[in-house]
């Protein structure tokens, strides 16, 4: 049996430092989308503000264990963030209600 495990991250980052986040963040997703780890559904959005950034993860895998802890840029990400950031990373447990293709279903 799969163990899914939803989450939301928000956060806002320094003016001066969102360009970089950015930059991080892609690094995420080109290792991902290189290694392909399994187990792991993941989005990342950027506000209108430039600054604000959401994060919303679904991790899926049989011994609930997290993908992302094998990438070596999400590594790189995390380190220091919070020095990036104005409002650091808040993470938020989520229950599904209800999906339309969102999570590939």
């Amino acid at each position: 049996r799969i163990a899914m495990k939803r989450i939301r991250v928000t956060y806002k980052a320094k003016a001066d430092q969102a360009q970089e986040n950015q930059r991080l963040v892609e690094a995420v997703f080109a290792e991902l989308a290189a290694k392909n780890p399994g187990g792991l559904r993941c989005a990342s959005f950027k506000q209108e503000d430039g600054v604000s950034f959401v994060h919303v993860v679904s991790i899926e895998t049989a011994d609930g264990s997290n993908p992302l802890e094998q990438i070596d840029a999400f590594d790189a990400f995390t380190d220091q963030i919070g020095d990036r950031c104005d409002i650091p990373p808040q993470v938020m447990p989520l229950t599904d209600v209800g999906t339309y293709h969102f999570f590939g279903d």
